[in-house]
């Protein structure tokens, strides 16, 4: 089963870590990387950008676009990471992983199903459903 595990922390917290600071987090966080890519359960992965340069998109038609994310909490989506695992509680253990090496985040933990134009839904729930065979 697929889930995505949603990584929210304090925006003015992680801009304010010095470069050895970051760096450790990092190093912590690719350690986490490497073992689920061995095993096959890492999908995508990302790091987002600063909310000062997001915009939201909303209302009826064509929308309106807004500067911000206009998110009301206090904590910012800052990445997230799509993880193939069998259970909840195997999701819930990686998050758990993250969460020692970045403990002052906040990790939220949703199932994802994949939607692949021309895939049928069954096989979406999995990273290894989407591995396509070497052309010859």
């Amino acid at each position: 089963m697929l889930y995505a595990i949603l990584a929210y922390h304090v925006e003015d917290v992680v801009v304010s870590w010095t470069a050895d600071q970051d760096t450790a987090v990092m190093a912590g966080l690719h350690e986490i990387h490497e073992k689920l890519t061995a095993d096959g359960q890492m999908g995508p992965a990302a790091r987002l950008g600063s909310t000062k340069g997001a915009f939201t998109l909303r209302g009826p038609g064509a929308g309106v676009v807004i500067d911000g994310p206009f998110a009301e909490t206090k904590e910012q989506l800052l990445g997230f990471y799509v993880v193939d695992r069998a259970t909840r509680e195997d999701a819930i253990a990686t998050a758990r992983d993250l969460r020692r090496v970045n403990p002052t985040a906040v990790y939220e933990i949703r199932p994802v199903q994949l939607f692949l134009p021309g895939s049928p839904m069954a096989a979406t729930h999995a990273l290894t459903d989407h591995v396509r065979p070497a052309s010859s």
